[in-house]
């Protein structure tokens, strides 16, 4: 997938274009519906199917003490994204500058710097623009006007309740990750870069990945069976969310440190994906440290005992 940052980009061969437009966080069942549905108008045309999204979300900007935290960090987002079929992806960077646009100045100068647009997909609650100025009742007025079909498709819904980030973000953080996973239409997985941390893990014999998760939605705090994956290595996984009450901090901060079950490498700078098998535990404090090692290898035998005890049988 071509990920470009500015809409004339988009169609550099002049061939017909499909939009799927959305933030697309979580890229869930009801975000599905959409960019598959940019996907079957550009295959019909025999055009582009293409995606306008942003590199952060919008209230990031607008009102950030009431930013949610992410599903997924950017390049997990445009991934799920490019498995659908897609062909090229706008990147808005969204500023404050940016925010300004009423949602009609946004479709004219997309319509004008990328000529050919055959078709704009959204949800249809969808809102946009200076002060949610645009929905889709702007986008059929203007596309009847400049020549693009629109869909507005209804929200998808399971057990009678809609599809949506947020709910998925509260099915995370209580936990209910069956829940979130049903209405992302594949498993939960809680994706980050590996960063430096402050070794203490491996001073007590047990070095962690150190996930950069300070934007992103986290299950509860405690001690997790899990799988990692980084590139082509997958390993099962001893994980930890929380504060680490043991260790000595001025301003403890919420971590997530990850012991990867025999593994050998360094994962600095790469991008780490852990799906959840089960909880083994909460966080909770220790009289010392020799007392948390001795803890952290009855966690790691309890893990490994939960994997064998899952493992398919010949």
């Amino acid at each position: 997938m071509r990920t470009v940052r500015h809409a004339s980009e988009l169609n550099p061969g002049g061939r017909p274009v499909s939009l799927a437009v959305g933030m697309f966080d979580g890229v869930h069942l009801g975000h599905q519906q959409v960019i598959r549905q940019a996907a079957t108008d550009a295959e019909q045309a025999e055009g582009v199917a293409a995606v306008v999204t942003f590199d952060r979300h919008p209230a990031s900007v607008l009102a950030p003490q009431h930013a949610p935290p992410l599903i997924y960090p950017l390049e997990r987002k445009l991934r799920e994204i490019e498995a659908l079929g897609i062909e090229a992806c706008w990147l808005i960077a969204f500023d404050e500058a940016f925010s300004r646009q009423t949602g009609e100045e946004f479709v004219r100068a997309l319509a004008r710097h990328c000529p050919g647009i055959r078709s704009i997909c959204v949800g249809s609650a969808f809102a946009f623009g200076w002060q949610r100025s645009g929905d889709v009742s702007l986008l059929r007025r203007l596309g009847a006007e400049l020549g693009f079909a629109v869909h507005g498709l209804a929200a998808v819904a399971l057990g009678g309740h809609t599809v949506s980030s947020t709910r998925i973000r509260e099915a995370i953080r209580s936990g209910k990750l069956d829940q979130a996973q049903q209405m992302m239409g594949r498993e939960y997985a809680l994706c980050g870069k590996v960063v430096e941390g402050d070794r203490i893990g491996r001073t007590l014999g047990f070095p962690t990945a150190n996930l950069d998760a300070a934007a992103l939605v986290l299950p509860p705090g405690g001690v997790y069976a899990a799988h990692a994956v980084a590139g082509p290595s997958r390993c099962r996984a001893v994980l930890n969310i929380g504060r680490r009450p043991t260790v000595r901090q001025p301003q403890p901060q919420l971590r997530v440190e990850a012991h990867l079950l025999d593994f050998d490498g360094d994962l600095y700078g790469q991008q780490l994906q852990i799906t959840f098998s089960r909880k083994l535990r909460e966080e909770r404090r220790f009289a010392s440290l020799d007392e948390l090692r001795a803890q952290i290898q009855r966690d790691i035998a309890a893990a490994r005992a939960h994997f064998s005890a899952s493992a398919p049988r010949a």
